[in-house]
């Protein structure tokens, strides 16, 4: 924990009040002179409002994912394999993947021809969308996905969680005669609100330090530049790591921000 993570924290806080050059190993104070840059900043504002506006997977990819874990959970001939299926996408490469869904999302790719095929788009060139450089729907689709990539981390979290309710319970409420809707709803929820806790919180920091998808998929491109490409970018491409370490110190804060707002939320009423 101090290796991997309190000092790069302490260190990367450090830089951001910091004026780093890496030619000469030196840093030199600034005060808040990052902080103020970056919240005067065009580019930076876009790539928060970018990474803000991706959390709307977050409520879209939970609530699938236990709908599927409950789906899952009954005791049917092949749902082990049906476990399986989902799950492998989390254990994918994001590279591999990544190159799978860039083609995918060609003009000529597989999406194009299932819109085609479906008659919902023309035939032909006319009905060929640029996917991933149109800046209207480029991040949704790089939100679908990191829902195609997450849904089966989500699943197995949300699936401990049922196949730990007692079988009892669900027995007695069906002599009750509550049905499968209410039993969902009284009983499945009620008692997976840690689980529902765990998970948003994961997607909800998985959402707002999006990278990996972006950069696999556009490079940051057609309007897809969220905060944690901002930090990449102006550290590791502009060699200014200072303000760098600084938008990651916000992003952070919006993380904590967030995190505490779901604690209020979902944590235990006293």
């Amino acid at each position: 924990m101090g290796i991997f993570t309190f000092w790069p924290v302490g260190y990367n806080t450090y830089l951001a009040f910091n004026n780093y050059s890496i030619a000469e190993g030196t840093a030199t104070w600034n005060n808040f002179e990052h902080f103020k840059y970056i919240a005067q900043e065009e580019l930076f504002h876009n790539a928060l409002k970018n990474s803000l506006l991706y959390l709307l997977v977050v409520p879209v990819i939970q609530i699938a994912a236990l709908v599927v874990a409950k789906l899952v959970n009954n005791k049917l001939p092949g749902m082990t394999f049906f476990r399986a299926a989902y799950y492998i996408p989390v254990i994918t490469a994001i590279s591999i993947a990544g190159v799978v869904w860039a083609n995918v999302y060609k003009y000529d790719g597989m999406l194009t021809w299932l819109l085609q095929a479906l008659h919902l788009v023309p035939q032909g060139p006319d009905g060929q969308i640029d996917w991933l450089g149109n800046p209207d729907i480029a991040l949704y689709m790089v939100m679908l996905f990191t829902f195609w990539k997450g849904i089966g981390y989500y699943m197995v979290l949300y699936l401990a969680g049922l196949q730990a309710i007692p079988g009892e319970v669900e027995e007695a409420a069906i002599l009750d005669g509550a049905n499968a809707w209410d039993r969902f709803w009284k009983i499945t929820v009620p008692m997976v609100k840690p689980t529902i806790l765990l998970c948003t919180l994961l997607s909800t920091i998985a959402a707002i330090r999006a990278f990996q998808e972006i950069i696999v998929l556009t490079k940051g491109q057609a309007d897809t530049y969220t905060a944690l490409y901002y930090v990449f970018d102006q550290a590791f491409r502009n060699y200014n790591f200072g303000r760098g370490a600084a938008a990651g110190l916000v992003v952070t804060f919006f993380c904590l921000m967030l995190s505490a707002i779901q604690f209020r939320f979902f944590g235990e009423k006293k």
